[in-house]
């Protein structure tokens, strides 16, 4: 069975919780579409952290990632509503969302938001 966008997040036991490191996660092939315009906008996310308890499982990232692509949201309200729903599904002692978006109408964004 095909696999289908989903936004929830599914968190899995840290497998060393006493240790301090960092979790980096990267991916070129995020997209959204323009609540303005209703053209798609694409993005390269970048998510690291410092897990706490848990780590979000990989496969669980990419279906929320991908439910984003038929929803309208402005690039830094899409940031901020990652970080918030990775953040509330692993609780990690620090975490940080990049998005670098692909140029539009000439410019280039690039959003940082970071918890705590």
């Amino acid at each position: 069975m095909p696999s289908r966008p989903s936004k929830e997040l599914q968190a899995i036991p840290n497998p060393h919780p006493g240790r301090r490191y960092e979790v980096r996660c990267d991916t070129p092939e995020f997209t959204c579409i323009c609540p303005m315009t209703g053209q798609p906008d694409f993005a390269t996310v970048t998510v690291s952290y410092f897990p706490g308890e848990f780590i979000v499982e990989l496969k669980s990232l990419k279906l929320y990632l991908w439910s984003y692509r038929d929803e309208g949201a402005f690039h830094e309200d899409v940031t901020n509503r990652i970080l918030d729903d990775l953040v509330g599904a692993i609780a990690p002692n620090q975490m940080t969302v990049i998005t670098d978006w692909l140029v539009r109408g000439g410019i280039h964004t690039v959003v940082e938001a970071s918890h705590p």
